[in-house]
């Protein structure tokens, strides 16, 4: 009879095969709980990281007390909020390497739970572009190109205080003294700490407030709303804002302005060795863009002597009175000047690690002759949008009738103005130029002439066709 029940060999196979497959389903499905339910709590972590992220200011709002007291109070949200400071931390560390390694970093946008719309694209990262260039070479101009735009937070020449202020011996220790002093300040100011303007500003700023900021005019950003305070009567201000009366400058409104600005820019004619600045570029807390821009330095010459007449008489004596020599410590002045900015540009054109990425050379006549294209080069080169409105003021400040006058002047009819020192230049002093900086033109593609025709025949051109210098 048992024999009679017993189910044939074909059916106990087939049942023993459901077995296992009913519990590898099982198995499966408790995998899947397990992801989801991680899921969720990781989703419930990111969430409350980033309430964390608003609980600081809300508290000091509210309650006029420290948030790190209030934090305290619950380890785990302490906890949280030290991850999440180290988690971005380590972001931006692995940023900073990417850019070093000439790598752009991916920006993903994560959607959130299934059916719902993804997040909005991550903010474009804060840039920090340095115009790093000497007096006479075209940087004021040049430097427009980023005070037009509205979302850029642009200082023109802030540390001609710190040299103003601060005494330093040309040449040797006291040299690199000084490089080392200019960098420091200048990362602070990248880090919109605008109160470390304050030691060297004369006469000393009260309660943060200063009629005495260098060409304040210069920077749109120091002369727009909220920055620009009522006018007040009877305060003098040596350095105005140019189209409209505003109060002595405020400090701590302008390092707020700059907090809010997406990007930072200043211009400097007072940073000489670009090897200082590799703490600067490897500080996780910016993203630095250096552009060099360069001039023929017998064109910068040829400016200098009118511009700063006073510092050239001995070049003027020498030229009116006919000697066969000119005083030797001149010439070597102008021999260091190039050489710095000749090494600096090999360094920068060697591309090293810390550099790469990072740096641009630019030259004036190429700017003056193609000042839109070159335009949209520097941005594409920081990673910054160029906007129509700095589009419209190049065209309408380029195509000037004539030359404004001011030795400031950024309104230019720059396809005449880079050639015009040519024609007034005593062939004799292009001679001393080309002796002393041969190097520094030869690298950036600057001719070299060997008789006065050559110096002012127009259909001679001094310039070698170089492509973009940029390094990507």
């Amino acid at each position: 009879m048992e024999k009679g029940l017993a189910l044939p060999q074909d059916c106990r196979d087939f049942l023993h095969s459901l077995r296992m497959r009913s519990k590898y389903a099982l198995f499966l499905v408790f995998v899947v709980v397990v992801f989801v339910f991680i899921e969720k709590e990781n989703k419930i972590i990111s969430r409350v990281s980033d309430k964390l992220k608003q609980i600081p200011q809300s508290l000091v709002d509210a309650n006029s007390t420290d948030p790190a007291l209030a934090l305290a109070e619950n380890a785990s949200l302490l906890s949280l909020s030290e991850l999440d400071s180290a988690f971005t931390q380590l972001q931006s560390r692995l940023r900073n390497l990417s850019l070093q390694l000439g790598v752009e970093p991916a920006e993903e946008a994560e959607g959130e739970e299934e059916g719902q719309p993804p997040r909005p694209a991550l903010a474009q990262p804060r840039r920090h572009v340095l115009l790093m260039a000497t007096t006479r070479t075209g940087s004021s101009f040049v430097g427009e190109f980023f005070n037009q735009q509205g979302n850029i937070f642009y200082l023109f020449e802030p540390l001609w205080h710190i040299e103003r202020t601060v005494s330093f011996e040309p040449g040797g220790a006291n040299a690199a003294g000084s490089a080392l002093v200019y960098r420091d300040v200048l990362k602070q100011l990248f880090l919109c700490d605008l109160y470390v303007l304050e030691h060297f500003i004369s006469p000393l700023p009260e309660d943060h407030l200063t009629q005495y900021m260098f060409r304040r005019g210069s920077s749109r950003s120091l002369c727009e709303d909220p920055v620009c305070t009522p006018f007040v009567k009877k305060v003098f201000e040596k350095y105005h804002c140019k189209n409209r009366r505003c109060g002595p400058l405020n400090v701590t409104l302008a390092a707020e302005a700059c907090r809010r600005k997406e990007h930072m820019a200043l211009k400097a004619v007072r940073i000489r060795q670009l090897e200082f600045l590799q703490p600067l570029a490897e500080d996780p807390r910016l993203d630095l863009r250096v552009i060099q821009l360069v001039r023929d330095p017998r064109a910068v010459l040829a400016s200098r002597m009118v511009a700063f007449a006073g510092k050239y008489e001995t070049w003027k004596k020498w030229l009116a009175e006919g000697q066969d020599r000119l005083r030797e410590e001149e010439v070597q002045r102008l021999r260091g000047n190039c050489e710095s900015i000749r090494l600096s540009a090999e360094l920068g054109l060697r591309q090293p690690a810390w550099l790469r990425g990072r740096y641009m050379l630019v030259r004036y006549e190429d700017v003056a002759r193609r000042p839109l294209q070159k335009a949209r080069e520097m941005y594409h080169f920081a990673g910054i949008p160029l906007t129509p409105q700095v589009e419209d003021w190049i065209q309408k400040n380029t195509q000037a009738a004539r030359d404004s006058s001011g030795i400031y002047s950024t309104q230019k009819n720059s396809s005449e103005q880079f050639e015009k020192w040519r024609f007034s230049m005593p062939f004799k002093l292009a001679q001393v130029v080309q002796a002393a900086c041969a190097p520094a033109m030869r690298l950036f593609g600057y001719k070299l002439v060997q008789d006065a025709a050559s110096l002012t025949n127009r259909s001679v051109s001094l310039l070698e066709e170089r492509g973009t210098f940029w390094v990507t």
